[in-house]
């Protein structure tokens, strides 16, 4: 069975950077990988932030968030 893994970003360039190298470098034998992009998917922020989710570019894995590069704080995504 593959481990989710969900790759959670803004859209800005340091995230999609991160997208283009960490997402797409999964082996995915082994990964299922999902990409919620904000912009696009702005419903899913609480769900993110319920994960442990405080900056993007993030993943979550096994339930664990991994923040690789600090893109944007979550108030930042959220505009408050």
């Amino acid at each position: 069975m593959k481990t989710k893994a969900i790759f959670y970003h803004a859209g800005c360039t340091v995230c999609v950077s991160a997208e283009q190298a960490f997402a797409g470098s999964l082996d995915p034998a082994r990964f299922d990988v999902e990409v919620v992009n904000f912009a696009e998917s702005p419903a899913r922020i609480g769900e993110a932030e319920a994960a442990g989710v405080v900056s993007v570019p993030a993943f979550v894995i096994h339930g664990t968030p991994f923040h690789i590069n600090f893109g944007a704080s979550m108030a930042d995504v959220k505009g408050s």
